[in-house]
């Protein structure tokens, strides 16, 4: 499977939207567009996870190394839409205690 990668940039903000699968064959690819995005001083980097139907330990990796880059340029990423196989990873690490996630909310209404 492969992960198409679409980068939409507003004022202050980059908008990543993220479709297919994060494995070791493409988090390569999610590393080169996710890390200059975080190392832009004062951006928000919103990472949407919507349409993300697998991830692995090495996507968790490049996520943390996402938030380490944050750190030190003053920035911030937010991971909105997460489905809860995906989501489940970032609950079992402890990630989504360190991280500004934003699950997904299927049916029903607010």
């Amino acid at each position: 499977m492969n992960l198409t990668i679409n980068v939409v940039e507003e004022t202050k903000k980059s908008i990543v939207n993220l479709s297919g699968e994060i494995d070791a064959y493409t988090a390569p690819q999610l590393k080169e567009t996710l890390l200059p995005l975080t190392q832009q001083r004062g951006n928000i980097v919103e990472v949407d996870l919507e349409n993300v139907t697998y991830m692995d330990s090495t996507g968790l990796g490049i996520f943390i190394s996402a938030l380490k880059s944050t750190k030190e340029h003053e920035s911030m990423m937010r991971l909105v839409n997460i489905q809860d196989r995906v989501l489940r990873l970032f609950k079992i690490t402890g990630l989504d205690e360190i991280m500004d996630i934003n699950a997904a909310i299927r049916g029903g209404s607010e």
